[in-house]
């Protein structure tokens, strides 16, 4: 009995050892991400709850401006914008001027979309960068989808908004067990930047502009630069 035991706990340990060693760290890289905003549009926007209504719209700005401020590929992609789902805010679309704009009419999927689907496949990125309205379908529905098809999909939590906080927990629990990586704008951010002696423009500049996104952020840069100049 003693000896099986023995024997139980080495094989236990070893699995675990195997388990450890197997892991690899699916690091975002600036060189193989693209950004992808799905659905986040003006009607769909009056659907999140889960999010208080203006922390959500600076999460979905803070969205956007990271394939701006990273230089990343940007697919924009719309459902049926001429209903009451409307269009997207104004604000994203002066963000991305010239990236492709995917009209669906129909698809609740976007993977569904021929167009959207060339797209992604056109930016040649294995990284993708997800957020949109609603987390349980938009998002949710996209990210199994681009899982299948052997792509690495980081969905921005605080982007992603739908009808209350269960549901947004049972669509990220969803996506996990799928493979997909639920992640912060903070980390995701951080993640893409990796070095702040290699942030875009400056250090200066990364500070102010997380600081715009985050008021927390922009206290201690504040903060710092009052010190600094006492």
């Amino acid at each position: 009995m003693f000896a099986k035991t023995i024997v139980s706990v080495f094989a236990a340990v070893a699995t675990l050892t195997s388990a450890a060693n197997a892991y690899k760290y699916d690091r975002l890289s600036r060189n193989d991400s693209a950004l992808l905003v799905v659905d986040i549009q003006e009607g769909l926007f009056q659907l999140v709850h889960d999010i208080e209504p203006r922390e959500y719209r600076n999460n979905i700005l803070a969205f956007s401006a990271l394939g701006v401020y990273f230089d990343l590929p940007t697919i924009l992609t719309t459902s049926a914008e001429t209903g009451p789902n409307g269009p997207f805010p104004p604000e994203i679309l002066a963000d991305h001027p010239k990236a492709p704009y995917i009209k669906r009419n129909g698809e609740v999927n976007a993977w569904d979309n021929a167009d959207f689907r060339n797209a992604v496949k056109a930016t040649g990125k294995k990284q993708l960068i997800v957020a949109g309205i609603t987390t349980d379908v938009c998002v949710t529905f996209l990210s199994l989808s681009l899982r299948e098809a052997g792509y690495d999909v980081f969905v921005v939590a605080e982007a992603s908004g739908t009808f209350d906080a269960t549901t947004a927990a049972l669509s990220n629990d969803r996506m996990r067990d799928a493979g997909v990586h639920i992640m912060s704008f903070f980390s995701v951010a951080c993640e893409l930047m990796r070095d702040w002696r290699q942030a875009p423009g400056s250090v200066e500049i990364a500070q102010k502009w997380f600081g715009k996104y985050l008021p927390n952020y922009a206290a201690l840069y504040n903060s710092w630069v009052s010190i600094s100049n006492a």
